[in-house]
């Protein structure tokens, strides 16, 4: 078997130009496979005579040995990638990995900020200076609109029409949508707008020249936005959870509180599949639940 895999990774990186970083981690998924079989059976079987069954022990291995979801998940699929190739070698006439199942993904809640946390992160930018004015007018940005900060770091000037009240976003995969914009943000970038400096060579382009840019008239960066962000976050006072994400997860777990029905919000965000945007229902109705517990006389027994 160890020759086998060792034919495998040679055929990565000749046929598949595989990086190093892929390479190493096929090899580290697939001779755990055979460090186990040799410490479990005290020999390794040829690839072709495995069957399901002796995975599925590995993975149950796996799992007792209390590896990450996602790791397991990893390691099976080097596994299939590997029965792939050794079928149309003829190491294998089956690909034993095929039936199993990845463990199913834990999914984390994400962190939403309150009405008044975002409130009070908004008004965190002072309103004196260009630097001030042009954060405030990202953050509310941001929110208004759900938007990622590489969709935020895309807008053009061309993309905000004040008069419908609305923004053209690029999202992911190149994809467009049209987002509604509030009036609280179309204001703020009003008000940066006419103390904003470019670069010459950024003016010139017009309606597609960027609608934020750094002190030196540029585009700015997704990084330094995050850099921005923390520094409000602290000045807020605000979890230390919090990141530029946690707008746009507020943004949805607001809309959702307030009646919006999902197939709205999956719009909204420009998620391509309803199950990614089903996790703000699991936050709303932790959030009811809080309030329940809180508020309702009967709700807990003393």
């Amino acid at each position: 078997m160890r020759r086998s895999i060792a034919h495998f990774l040679t055929y990565l990186a000749s046929e598949r130009n595989a990086s190093d970083l892929t390479i190493k981690a096929y090899r580290e998924d697939l001779f755990g496979l055979v460090d186990w079989l040799e410490a479990t059976h005290g020999r390794v079987p040829n690839p072709g005579t495995l069957t399901p069954q002796d995975l599925r022990a590995y993975q149950a291995a796996l799992q007792q040995a209390e590896y990450a979801r996602t790791t397991i998940s990893r390691k099976l699929a080097s596994l299939r990638s590997f029965y792939k190739f050794a079928m149309r070698e003829g190491i294998a006439t089956s690909n034993p990995a095929k039936p199993l199942r990845n463990p199913r993904r834990q999914r984390k809640l994400p962190h939403v900020l309150t009405n008044d946390e975002v409130g009070r992160l908004l008004v965190t930018p002072p309103g004196g200076d260009a630097s001030g004015l042009r954060d405030r007018a990202i953050l509310e940005t941001m929110y208004s609109a759900g938007l990622r900060v590489s969709e935020l770091v895309g807008l053009r000037d061309g993309d905000v029409d004040a008069d419908e009240q609305i923004v053209r976003v690029r999202g992911k995969g190149r994809k467009e949508r049209i987002a509604p914009m509030g009036s609280y943000a179309l204001k703020a970038i009003r008000k940066y707008e006419q103390c904003r400096v470019r670069d010459p060579k950024t003016e010139m382009l017009g309606r597609e020249a960027p609608v934020f840019v750094n002190r030196f008239g540029n585009i700015l960066t997704t990084r330094s936005i995050g850099r921005m962000l923390e520094k409000y976050i602290g000045l807020a006072q605000l979890d230390s959870r919090t990141s530029p994400h946690t707008l746009r997860h507020s943004f949805a777990t607001h809309l959702l509180d307030r009646g919006a029905d999902i197939r709205s919000v999956q719009e909204l965000l420009g998620h391509k599949s309803l199950a990614t945007t089903q996790i703000y229902t699991h936050v709303s109705a932790a959030n009811l639940r809080q309030v329940y517990e809180k508020a309702h006389p009967r709700a807990q027994v003393s």
